[in-house]
Order: C-alpha cells, then structure tokens, then sequence
C-alpha cells in the first residue's frame, strides 16, 4: 500500500469515516472496511506505545 502524507488533521478523516452511509455498501466492501479500520486501530497503538517507550527512555535519562 503506498503511504500518502495527509495534510487534514485525523480527526477530520474520521469524522468522515463516521458519516458515511454504509447501507449501500456490500459484505465484502464492509469486510475490507473492517479490516483497514483493525489495520489503522494496530498501527496507532503501536504508534502509541512507541511514543510510551520514546517517554520512558527521555525520563530515564534526565533522572541519572
């Protein structure tokens, strides 16, 4: 997949995302909706962790 560099803020995509009308949508485009929004949901926690790791090495080193 290639990566596209968004300049909205990610609120306003998931804004977006929430009101869409998924009535019209078939099984297997909610199937794959599904699995890109699991997808995005593991790349932010893991996003989120880093940042977690990133925050506890900086803290570790101003404390020594």
């Amino acid at each position: 997949m290639d990566e596209e560099v968004l300049s909205e803020k990610p609120d306003l995509a998931l804004g977006y995302l929430a009101k869409q009308d998924l009535y019209n949508l078939s099984v297997d485009d909610l199937d794959e909706r599904i699995a890109a929004l699991k997808a995005e949901i593991i790349r932010s926690e893991a996003a989120k962790n880093d940042r977690g790791a990133t925050l506890s090495e900086a803290e570790k080193l101003f404390k020594s």
